[in-house]
């Protein structure tokens, strides 16, 4: 039959996926960008709060109340999916927030705080994991925690773990529960429009969040908590 496409043993050809035209709608939305909502979790509680861990720790009652007052101011964005670390004190709040919302939660590795490695049992204030952290900040990304991450491989996986949610939400809004070192980290340094330093003299405070925009270009950082917009460049 001209004009379709046989086999050698002349059966036709089955379609190429190519040869489907892309739909108008996903085209423009694969041009669209993703809002990501990025929030650390609520204040949380450890076994051990005065010692470095790996392990996740849960939600107190004020961090409960303070992740639904999130959500809660979240309804007018219509947001469509709620993600978060695998680490519990996010995956309690996340849970908390679709509940909320309405809307389902998906965990996704690669969200999770930087390891302390084997520095894990120091004291909060140990100067060495203080002084990786704050060489990070300064830009020495290639400096590792003695069993743990450097930053460089800390920022891989978490832009690897933000681009992948990013390219499913196209035109859409997602509310992303995360922690405060990476994301002090990794934000300021994925963001083209504003400065490395952007969250060096900056605490991060739970439930704060910082609107990430990700589309072709890139990743364009909307808004830091606690910045009057001077850091960007």
């Amino acid at each position: 039959m001209p004009g379709v496409p046989h086999r050698v043993d002349g059966a036709p050809a089955p379609a190429r996926t190519g040869d489907a035209p892309v739909p108008y709608s996903r085209l423009m939305a694969l041009q669209c960008e993703a809002t990501l909502l990025i929030t650390r979790h609520g204040d949380a509680g450890y076994e051990h709060p005065h010692v470095l861990s790996d392990s996740g720790g849960w939600l107190t009652g004020k961090g409960k109340a303070q992740t639904r007052e999130l959500a809660e101011g979240l309804r007018s964005r219509r947001v469509a999916l709620v993600y978060t670390s695998t680490m519990d004190r996010a995956v309690e709040s996340a849970a908390i927030a679709g509940d909320v919302l309405g809307v389902p939660v998906r965990t996704v590795e690669g969200l999770e705080e930087y390891s302390v490695g084997l520095l894990a049992g120091r004291e909060n204030d140990d100067q060495e994991l203080r002084g990786v952290y704050s060489a990070w900040l300064a830009g020495h990304v290639g400096m590792r925690i003695p069993g743990g991450e450097s930053g460089t491989e800390v920022i891989e996986r978490y832009s690897e773990a933000l681009q992948g949610i990013a390219d499913l939400h196209r035109g859409e809004t997602v509310l992303v529960f995360s922690h405060g070192g990476v994301m002090s980290l990794c934000i300021p340094r994925l963001g083209a429009n504003v400065r490395d330093d952007l969250a060096a003299q900056q605490y991060l405070p739970n439930c704060a969040t910082a609107e990430v925009a990700i589309g072709d270009d890139g990743f364009h950082v909307v808004s830091w908590p606690g910045t009057d917009n001077r850091a960007v460049v």
